[in-house]
């Protein structure tokens, strides 16, 4: 599936949200980038149409086939130009089989608040 086969309404709001995604296929093969993601990876240019493995190291590079092999997700946290941010990495799905990966990058204020929902009343 290429980008402009998406519906409308799928490009609206992952275009508006603040946070970078990029949607890959089960080869790694990129379909998608919203704006943000555009922006983070301006320095190389369209991306669309290249694979994930050329633009990972080999440790990543297992990690993503992992994911698109298992349908587990991956979650952690990097800081990356003074920025810290969450990135979660899953597969999305197309009829019940992995069709491929989803990265949604969240940038983290400095001051985020935590809330321990199990200590609240």
């Amino acid at each position: 599936m290429e980008e402009h086969q998406l519906p409308a309404e799928v490009k609206d709001w992952m275009g508006s949200i603040g946070c970078a995604v990029t949607l890959c296929d089960k080869e790694g093969m990129i379909i998608y980038m919203n704006d943000r993601a555009r922006e983070t990876h301006r320095k190389r240019g369209n991306l669309i149409g290249h694979s994930l493995y050329n633009c990972h190291g080999e440790r990543s590079a297992g990690i993503i086939r992992r994911l698109l092999a298992t349908g587990e997700t991956n979650t952690y946290t990097v800081t990356k130009h003074g920025i810290q941010k969450l990135i979660f990495q899953s597969p999305w799905r197309r009829d019940g089989e992995i069709a491929g990966l989803v990265e949604i990058s969240i940038p983290l204020p400095e001051d985020m608040p935590h809330y321990d929902r199990d200590k609240e009343g």
